[in-house]
C-alpha cells in the first residue's frame, strides 16, 4: 500500500514503495530506471506477477509531484546529466516551471503502468 498522505516528493515515494514491497526502511529504488529495474521482476517483486499495488490517497499525490516538484527534480537532473543531455533537460524544466509537460506523478504511472499492468490501483 502507498499512502498518498506520506507523498509529497519524489524522495518521499522512493521512501514509501521501499517500505510497501520490503518492510520498513526497506529499499526499491531511488530513481526512475531502478523502479523500471524492479518492477520488470527479479528485483524484489513477487516472481508470480500477481501483486499488486494500492495508491490510496493518490489525487494528494497528483497534487503535490505536480509541475512544481517535477521542475525541483528536473534542476536536480540538470546539475548531473550529461552534457548531451542538458539541452533536453532544460526544455522540460522550462515547460515544467510553466505548468506544462509531464509530472513526476506522470512518470511514475507510466512506468508503473508498463512495467506491471494491472498492479497498479488507484485509490
Amino acid at each position: 500500500m502507498l499512502d498518498g498522505r506520506r507523498i509529497g516528493t519524489l524522495e518521499d515515494f522512493w521512501r514509501e514503495i521501499g517500505e510497501a514491497v520490503n518492510g520498513p526502511e526497506g529499499y526499491f529504488g531511488g530513481n526512475l530506471d531502478a523502479l523500471n529495474d524492479c518492477l520488470r521482476g527479479g528485483f524484489g517483486t513477487p516472481d508470480d506477477d500477481d501483486f499488486r499495488f494500492e495508491w490510496y490517497d493518490h489525487a494528494r499525490s497528483r497534487e503535490r509531484l505536480g509541475h512544481a516538484e517535477t521542475a525541483r527534480q528536473l534542476e536536480l537532473r540538470l546539475t548531473r546529466c550529461h552534457p548531451a543531455n542538458r539541452e533536453r533537460v532544460a526544455g522540460e524544466l522550462a515547460a515544467a516551471r510553466r505548468g506544462e509537460g509531464p509530472t513526476v506523478f506522470d512518470w511514475l504511472i507510466e512506468i508503473m503502468e508498463g512495467q506491471a499492468p494491472g498492479a497498479l490501483r488507484l485509490r
